[in-house]
């Protein structure tokens, strides 16, 4: 064991002598990133602001600063509390917890680092994956008085899931059971038989104490039992994912094309894994198109070489088709390309998961329209038990089948963070929903490809003498939408134009009889009515739909399916008085007393459109006069 000495961090003297060779030998460290989680009070803040005191890295104002707020606002009396360094939030100073993640870096004489400060409380869980997806290390933290708590198991399933495959499992607060190696012993085999059970095969046990100071930089006196690694020397000799990345395969996805004038064009991001030389084979995907790499450009100069982790500008020897979110990799060695998956989803929006609908799947420099079936299965991570569910909820964590609207380049997220790890993201206010890992593609999304026909759309439009086009009435329950498509259907007929008109009402009878009026089966029946009229717009028919469609994100899902130009929105804009007034059906009646849940303008939500093609008054215009009016606008338009 190394001889045993102040536990405060010795600096580099290069500082003070050579200020120039110690930047120069600075630029050149590696970078390790590592988050402190686990549960509430284990004491991760006090940890990384004792990491900062102990290696220089605190200003001497930031240091008066932080005595006189120890003495005001601290929690361990009038000593220095070590977690005001990195809780900065009034509401966390307030209430000594942290909430939101706080990134800080430090340096030591070998490495640099970037750590995260996660929250340990339940309803900031999402605080801890945003912290969690860039880290190459864990360190979960236990309160010595409390051992494994849910949040550790919580903390510790979400590490190994995200893919962090260094964990160090810090027994904290040891000082306050009196450094007692039974203590230690008993939490490292509970922690340790979970953890097998999770798939941690390995993890670094160390007794400390944030707050003294305790094998945190040196080797504690206190603990004479302990004849492990210190948490810095620990931290200064892990290896960092980056260099098993260098090893694998070459992967870059293009962030932007580079292209100052019409003498350069390149294609610039950052090397995702492996390494690429000028002169190397490399397939552009999903096209497939294949050429060599001429140069690898940076700012300060052409390199021979780019490895993982850096950011470059790729020229190619052939002019070849490459835009922002393809992939670029190794001719020999290319990843898949799918449509439909299974992944594991963190869910973290307070709106829980509605299957169906359509949300923004961002992955690495991709970004697609995904729908997310109902979860296989939510994992209780006090058990480990697979449990049933219909949606996810906040900090849920489950596995799904999800499929995008056009195929996307990916790994498995356990060979390739970048091109396996995406986001989820709401379409109407853009707030990002859950974070995700890709498994595996679904093998009908292998098996089952377009197969190509020789009379197309156009050819069936063609012999019917006019353009396919589906017009999509929105409006409330008694707008008049099945009244004026009729007219309009009879009106089109005299003209000897091809249509068919999708009701509402008639569809529930057969082809959406299995679906009922909750959000998602709102959804469902949606999307099963855009399938069928895509389907009727291929074959060259005008094709006129009359549903409530109370939600945008579908309306939009259903423009989507369609070429440009061949969707036309059709807004029957009745005010909800009135449209409770006709009550035809006595529909509104019902829902009124409580005996019709989930209608649409009393206790389920209508959002209308925002630009229709054709919005209808219906206060002001007759269904004739409306049905001229949405005629006059389809034939104008074609």
């Amino acid at each position: 064991m190394s001889e045993l000495q102040d536990p405060i961090y010795k600096t580099d003297a290069l500082i003070a002598e050579d200020i120039d060779a110690y930047l120069k030998a600075h630029q050149h460290k590696s970078m390790l990133r590592f988050i402190t989680c686990g549960s509430v009070d284990d004491g991760k803040s006090t940890l990384i602001g004792r990491l900062l005191y102990d290696s220089k890295m605190i200003f001497e104002d930031q240091l008066a600063a932080l005595e006189a707020d120890s003495k005001r606002v601290g929690t361990q009396g009038q000593e220095i509390d070590f977690a005001l360094l990195v809780d900065g939030l009034a509401a966390e100073r307030e209430q000594g917890i942290t909430i939101d993640v706080a990134y800080r870096f430090f340096a030591t004489e070998k490495r640099k680092f970037i750590v995260a400060d996660t929250p340990g409380h339940e309803q900031y869980t999402r605080n801890m994956v945003t912290g969690a997806s860039t880290a190459d290390l864990a360190v979960i933290l236990i309160d010595a008085r409390k051992g494994v708590l849910t949040q550790t198991k919580r903390h510790s399933y979400l590490a190994h899931l995200i893919g962090i495959r260094n964990i160090v499992l810090a027994v904290n607060k040891m000082d306050l059971v009196g450094y007692d190696k039974a203590v230690f012993d008993r939490i490292v085999a509970e922690y340790g038989e979970f953890a097998r059970g999770i798939g941690i095969g390995n993890f670094v046990p160390m007794p400390i104490s944030g707050f003294k100071g305790d094998n945190i930089t040196t080797l504690s006196a206190n603990t004479p039992w302990y004849d492990g690694p210190s948490l810095i020397e620990h931290l200064e000799t892990v290896e960092v994912d980056i260099t098993a990345d260098q090893a694998k395969p070459f992967r870059m996805a293009v962030q932007w094309v580079n292209r100052p004038n019409l003498d350069f064009r390149g294609f610039s991001g950052q090397v995702a894994s492996g390494r690429v030389q000028p002169g190397d084979a490399i397939r552009v995907l999903p096209s497939g198109k294949t050429s060599t790499v001429s140069r690898i450009v940076t700012l300060d100069g052409d390199l021979d070489q780019a490895v993982a982790g850096q950011s470059v500008t790729l020229c190619f020897a052939d002019e070849i088709d490459c835009s922002r979110g393809d992939v670029i990799a190794a001719a020999d060695q290319p990843p898949e390309a799918a449509d439909q998956f299974e992944a594991s989803i963190v869910w973290m929006s307070d709106e829980a998961l509605i299957p169906g609908r359509a949300y923004w799947l961002k992955l690495g420099t991709q970004t697609v329209s995904a729908t997310v079936q109902a979860p296989k299965y939510v994992v209780n991570v006090n058990t480990m038990e697979h449990l049933a569910a219909k949606t996810l909820e906040l900090n849920a964590i489950g596995v799904a089948e999800l499929s995008t609207d056009k195929p996307i380049v990916f790994e498995p997220y356990v060979s390739n963070r970048t091109l396996g790890g995406f986001i989820l993201i709401d379409r109407l206010n853009n707030k990002t929903v859950a974070a995700g890992m890709l498994h595996f593609s679904l093998r009908r999304a292998q098996n089952v490809h377009w197969q190509a026909l020789d009379i197309g759309r156009e050819e069936h439009a063609g012999l019917k003498n006019q353009k396919p086009a589906v017009l999509w009435f929105t409006g409330l329950s008694g707008s008049g939408k099945s009244t004026i498509a009729n007219l309009v259907e009879k009106k089109l007929y005299r003209m000897n134009r091809h249509t068919f008109l999708l009701d509402g009402d008639n569809v529930r009878h057969g082809l959406n009889k299995d679906l009922g009026f909750t959000e998602a089966d709102r959804i469902e029946n949606i999307r099963r009515v855009g399938e069928v009229a895509k389907l009727m717009a291929d074959a060259g028919l005008i094709v006129i739909t009359a549903f409530i469609s109370p939600f945008r994100a579908e309306r939009d899902m259903v423009r989507a399916m369609l070429p440009e130009g061949e969707f036309l929105e059709v807004f029957i804009d009745t005010p909800l008085a009135d449209a409770e007034k006709r009550d035809v059906k006595g529909l509104y009646k019902k829902a009124r007393s409580g005996q019709l849940k989930n209608f649409t303008g009393i206790d389920s939500p209508y959002e209308p459109p925002e630009v229709p093609e054709v919005r209808i008054d219906t206060t002001s215009m007759t269904p004739e006069q409306a049905a001229d009016a949405i005629i006059e606008r389809l034939l104008g338009w074609h």
